[in-house]
This record gives structure tokens, sequence and C-alpha cells, in this order.
């Protein structure tokens, strides 16, 4: 016998797993995916849970490895270090809030599957 899951519900967990980024960037980003990958038993959730941790440790490393840098040459030049590497946090910023939405929508759109993000590392 298959076991089918509602439909509505997989959408709105699965939608909650990514969009926890809009609400907070620290904690709760990675808190609500836990969190819902631990309730659930949907397996498409699930794998979304798993997804989006991925997604917001990437964030997080490469928000590291790319910040810290250029803030400490920002502040050994006096600011213009920050101002000439301003792109590339730009280019960040966008890649990840864009990716953010992109799996969004992706969930609401196909529900039946899980996303997957290119260009990220998965830990688990």
């Amino acid at each position: 016998m298959q076991v089918t899951y509602n439909s509505d519900k997989r959408k709105l967990l699965s939608s909650l797993c990514h969009g926890a980024i809009f609400f907070s960037t620290a904690l709760f980003s990675i808190g609500v995916p836990i969190a819902i990958y631990l309730i659930s038993d949907d397996p498409v959730v699930k794998s979304n849970a798993k997804e989006s941790i991925n997604f917001h440790f990437n964030v997080w490393f490469w928000g590291t490895v790319i910040g810290v840098p250029i803030a400490i040459l920002s502040w050994l030049t006096f600011g213009i270090g920050g101002i000439l590497f301003f792109p590339v946090l730009a280019f960040g910023f966008l890649l990840h809030w864009g990716l953010t939405i992109w799996a969004l929508l992706q969930c609401f759109s196909k529900p039946d599957e899980p996303v997957r993000y290119p260009f990220i590392f998965r830990l688990f």
C-alpha cells in the first residue's frame, strides 16, 4: 500500500524550511528546519529540511570566509578595501536571497520534488 501525503502540508513545511532565513539569519534559520526534520514523517519535507540546513550552513561559511578578510582589509585601509570589494558582497547577498526565493518557488510549483540548491557542499 502506497502512503500519500497532504500536498498543502508538504508545501507549507517545505517553504517554512527554506523561508526561515527571512525571519532571522541567526539560529532561527537553522532551528526551524531542524525542528521540521525531527517532527515530519514526509520524505520530501525531510529532504527539503536537510537541504535548507546545508544551504544556511554554506551561507554562514562563505560569509565568514569572504566577509572577515574584507572587513580586515577595510579596517587596514581605512575603508578603501571595503569599497573595492563591495561588488563581491553585493553579489553574495543577491545570490543568497535569489536562491532562497527560487527554492520557495520550487516548493510551491513542484511540491512532490525536493529542492536541490546548486553550488553548495552538503554536510549531510
